[in-house]
């Protein structure tokens, strides 16, 4: 039996270096004809356009009432380019759940994969905490904490760039 089309583009990227994930959300809303509508958009309008993502697609539960709320989940199936982006996906959109697919095994990182998810979590983490704290702070303390936290993006991305220019580090002599 010939593999089909989406077989195939799942094995080649797993071969190099992708990641089939499937994703579990939940979401809910006092009004039931809303909920497929905002799954849908999740799936087709965020999800697939994210960087990293080569294809999605997902499986929307019917609503049903749950204490005066209606609830829906959806089970998502997504092919990544890397694990770094599913990092990115996860943080942004919070699934309940999420389970590797493929590969089976084992994974390998590079040193500078594993450098750029790490920079990537800690960019994450300032953007999350200045959401919050400008949320909460006030006047002169948030230009305080403001400040702070835009000398540390500046000072992670110019780590990131030059990272980048010497993506495996210096060379040890053999």
């Amino acid at each position: 039996m010939a593999k089909s089309e989406v077989d195939q583009i799942t094995d080649e990227k797993i071969a190099k270096g992708g990641v089939l994930v499937k994703f579990y959300f939940d979401m809910q809303h006092k009004e039931k004809e809303k909920l497929q509508p905002l799954m849908t958009d999740l799936i087709n309008e965020r999800l697939m356009k994210e960087k990293g993502v080569i294809y999605c697609y997902g499986v929307i539960e019917e609503p049903m009432l749950v204490n005066d709320v209606y609830s829906t989940s959806a089970t998502v199936t997504v092919l990544f380019d890397s694990f770094l982006s599913i990092i990115n996906v996860a943080f942004n959109y919070a699934p309940a759940g999420v389970e590797i697919m493929r590969p089976t095994k084992e994974m390998t990182f590079r040193i500078f994969d594993l450098h750029a998810i790490l920079m990537d979590l800690s960019q994450l983490s300032v953007t999350y905490s200045r959401y919050m704290l400008e949320h909460v702070l006030k006047g002169e303390d948030l230009e305080t904490v403001s400040k702070a936290l835009e000398g540390r993006a500046e000072l992670g991305k110019k780590l990131l760039e030059k990272k980048s220019v010497d993506p495996d580090g210096p060379q040890t002599p053999k």
